[in-house]
């Protein structure tokens, strides 16, 4: 099938935009094939003509674009998706093509997307695109998979196209091709509640139809070839991802959590005193999508003092039979930004056995998961003394753990690595009751690892508590119910 030129406002060139409607005129192919020995072979063979009279054009295809809108072409390759999206493309000088979206040489990919928005902004968008792991965002385009790629300039494209008006559409060609179709169907989700919520005006093409119970278009067009095609009106539902009720939550080990460790942006699989661990799996024996991690907590945390008014202060015998910590939750990069995150805590949280569970979170900065699963968010964690004391030191040496060679700093200089190897132990020290042999064996990448991980950021403190409403207000001591008894 080829496509008719679509036509600007006030033109006729084959197509029209009124209200919103956009109107492509396609028409079949016309004129006749040369002649060669292979292409008479080849009729003869088959039966074929070896020329094709003109044919009138097929009936114009009418699709609604706008703000809060998702139009989605269908069709086996060769069916005309791409040619109506260039069409498309032709008749709104600000569309923006995802295929198209380049990337600044020497700027790493949080940098590209959404330059002008906060960074909470852009990593929504990131997430929303499945590319929700930090060590990606801090890297280059060139340094992704393929895969990543097409997330990355996705996000970009969403990022380029805020605020450049409802009318011009954002265009994504062959979407979901080089993704797992599981990493397809959530990016199609999350794209879904993009749209909605941000009045974007997105046009895709694809040829699996799979994703168009996550997508939910609001116009979908069926390219059925020979210039025959469907169109379908759906007003779009609000619904959990397709595969939900196949997700299965079950106790899981410390073996599990090997296969998060990675995906997980702190770079020591540190874990504490494991209380209980749970897994998020697809179906029955199926895959792992998710894992959260319940351990002892540490002794003293002052903002958990202030919630608590001082409840567990100098009493660890009181601290261990009532309170628990979330020391991990990790989500598969392929399907984060789905809920499963915050539905995995949630569904955890009263399975722990504790009247108390505590969360230490620096990704609470830019991600309310855990405010969504119910926890009250207490508070920011202040400097520790002891980091503030380590930083402060490395300074006067001249030496900065963000920078590149801080893992040399640490192989060749006792007086640094004495630094952060104290800093480490004493971190161990309070998670674990272990740590001067740990620290002992650990190599220099290992310690800069560490201990970049643990100065980097200043956590957010969440506390949940089984009676809701206790941990609204924090009772005093004397006040009766959970908090008054020994």
């Amino acid at each position: 099938m080829a496509w008719g030129p679509p036509a600007r406002a006030g033109r006729n060139l084959g197509g029209s935009t009124v209200d919103g409607v956009l109107e492509l005129r396609c028409r079949q192919p016309t004129g006749e094939v040369r002649s060669t020995a292979r292409v008479t072979q080849v009729a003869l063979q088959f039966g074929l003509s070896r020329g094709q009279a003109d044919r009138a054009p097929s009936d114009p295809i009418r699709v609604h674009l706008g703000p809060g809108r998702i139009t989605a072409f269908v069709g086996p390759s060769g069916s005309g998706k791409t040619t109506a999206l260039s069409r498309i493309e032709a008749c709104y000088p600000n569309a923006h093509s995802v295929q198209r979206v380049s990337f600044v040489p020497g700027r790493s990919i949080v940098d590209s997307v959404l330059p002008a928005g906060t960074l909470g902004e852009a990593l929504s968008i990131l997430s929303a695109c499945a590319l929700g792991e930090p060590r990606l965002w801090i890297r280059y385009h060139r340094e992704l998979s393929e895969g990543e790629k097409f997330r990355a300039r996705l996000a970009r494209a969403l990022g380029l196209h805020t605020g450049t008006g409802a009318a011009a559409p954002l265009l994504c060609d062959e979407f979901g091709t080089s993704l797992h179709r599981r990493a397809a169907k959530a990016i199609a989700f999350n794209l879904r509640k993009l749209v909605s919520r941000g009045g974007l005006n997105l046009v895709v093409a694809t040829s699996n139809e799979d994703i168009l119970g996550d997508l939910q278009p609001d116009t979908t067009v069926h390219l059925l070839g020979s210039g025959r095609h469907q169109v379908i009106e759906r007003k779009p539902t609000r619904r959990a991802i397709s595969f939900s009720r196949r997700l299965r939550i079950e106790p899981g080990g410390k073996r599990d959590y090997e296969q998060f460790a990675a995906m997980h942006y702190r770079d020591t699989d540190e874990l504490g005193f494991v209380d209980k661990i749970f897994v998020l799996r697809e179906g029955l024996g199926g895959e792992l999508l998710g894992i959260v991690v319940y351990s002892h907590g540490p002794l003293e945390l002052a903002l958990r003092n202030r919630a608590t008014q001082g409840r567990y202060v100098r009493n660890p015998g009181r601290l261990n039979r009532e309170l628990r910590i979330l020391r991990r939750l990790v989500i598969h990069p392929d399907v984060r930004g789905c809920g499963l995150g915050h539905r995995l805590v949630r569904e955890t949280l009263p399975r722990v056995g504790t009247p108390y569970v505590e969360c230490l979170a620096a990704m609470g900065a830019v991600n309310p998961v855990f405010e969504k699963a119910g926890m009250k968010r207490i508070g920011t964690c202040a400097q520790p003394a002891d980091q503030a004391r380590a930083l402060t030191e490395l300074t006067r040496l001249e030496v900065d753990p963000q920078a590149r060679d801080f893992v040399l700093q640490v192989c060749r200089r006792s007086r640094v690595r004495r630094i952060v190897a104290r800093f480490v132990y004493n971190w161990y020290r309070a998670t674990t009751g272990r740590g001067e042999r740990r620290v002992a064996r650990q190599s220099p990448q290992v310690l800069a690892q560490t201990f970049r991980g643990l100065v980097g950021s200043r956590p957010v403190y969440y506390l949940w508590c089984r009676d809701g409403n206790r941990c609204s207000a924090a009772p005093r001591r004397g006040a009766g119910g959970l908090l008054n008894r020994g």
